[in-house]
């Protein structure tokens, strides 16, 4: 990927003193090394194993190395039957309390004040997945979340929206999906057909990976146990 302009002199204030992101497992590292290596990046795992936070952490270092121009989020909603339609706001507004997860990591990286600037100026763009038909992201880190509960359309729809110099990480929970069975396996399908292609990298977080509460493997194992008769990851 071409070096651009570093966004420091393009009026984003590069703080002094921030974290960035590391990994803190074996498999967590290879993620990041996908995401260097690949334009398109797909990591499973279940929740807390650090797919976001590693998908956030490093699209804020490639911004802010001025690597790409902006930072792009989406994701499904599927909720209970609940559709986006009958939420009030704008479609960002709409979409904002399902995104309270990837904030959240932006926040261990950036202050509140910098991710509003950021926002405002576009330069980090929330968009639901489904007004996504028909815009081409160029120079651009997009990051498709709980992608688990996106339809085949729907994924097929998402990948096209990369545009030129830009990178995609799509990440979801194998384990959790609200889909009907019978819009179920598009991110699985994903996973297995395009693990060979080149440019493309496909990456596995386990029950070993989570880095929430050391209990919540635990309590995972026991559940996945009782439900599935054996262990699902």
């Amino acid at each position: 990927m071409a070096r651009r302009k570093n966004n420091q002199d393009q009026g984003t204030t590069l703080p002094k003193k921030r974290k960035r992101v590391v990994a803190r497992s074996p498999n967590q590292k290879e993620v990041l090394r996908h995401i260097k290596e690949n334009d398109l990046t797909f990591c499973a795992g279940p929740a807390g194993s650090g797919k976001t936070h590693l998908s956030v952490g490093a699209a804020i270092e490639y911004f802010l190395r001025g690597d790409v121009e902006r930072i792009v989020v989406t994701r499904p909603i599927v909720q209970a039957g609940e559709r986006i339609g009958f939420l009030p706001g704008t479609a960002e507004q709409k979409l904002d309390p399902y995104l309270y997860p990837v904030f959240d990591e932006f926040r261990h990286f950036m202050s509140y004040e910098e991710i509003s600037t950021l926002k405002n100026k576009r330069e980090i763009e929330v968009v639901p997945l489904a007004l996504m038909r028909g815009r081409n992201f160029h120079s651009a880190f997009i990051i498709g979340d709980e992608m688990q509960n996106a339809t085949y359309d729907q994924m097929k729809m998402l990948i096209t929206r990369m545009g030129m110099g830009s990178k995609m990480f799509i990440s979801g929970d194998l384990s959790q999906s609200d889909l009907s069975l019978s819009d179920q396996g598009a991110f699985e399908f994903c996973l297995e057909r395009l693990d060979e292609v080149e440019g493309v990298g496909v990456s596995y977080l386990l029950k070993k990976d989570i880095v929430r509460n050391p209990l919540i493997p635990r309590v995972l194992d026991i559940l996945d146990e009782e439900v599935y008769g054996n262990q699902r990851y």
